[in-house]
């Protein structure tokens, strides 16, 4: 199963995005084997539409569930058109290693 972790920069030190579309990065974990690979977002910067064009980048990964810190109303329904499990944290001070951490 594959997860997206949000993430400020490419690395499991870069501090966890609390924003979904806009985020800096995503950091894709493969929860079976454990490894990480980053992708920078395409999205962060876009005029409008970022989260619904950031949930087409999900689809495209293959992720089965998105750890971010906040979903548009229009990113949340497209995630559960696609079946992708959204969880939310709201602690401000963690790494992407932390989240990690937490999912083991």
């Amino acid at each position: 199963m594959k997860t997206v972790i949000t993430s400020t920069g490419n690395g499991v030190n870069s501090q966890f995005d609390k924003r979904f579309g806009r985020a800096a990065w995503f950091c894709v974990l493969d929860e079976e084997t454990g490894k990480t690979e980053f992708y920078e977002n395409p999205n962060k910067d876009a005029q409008g539409g970022a989260g619904t064009k950031t949930v087409e980048k999900m689809v495209e990964l293959g992720v089965s569930k998105v750890i971010s810190g906040d979903f548009g109303p229009k990113a949340k329904d497209l995630l559960d058109k696609f079946n992708i499990q959204m969880v939310i944290i709201q602690d401000d001070d963690v790494t992407v290693e932390d989240v990690i951490r937490k999912i083991k």
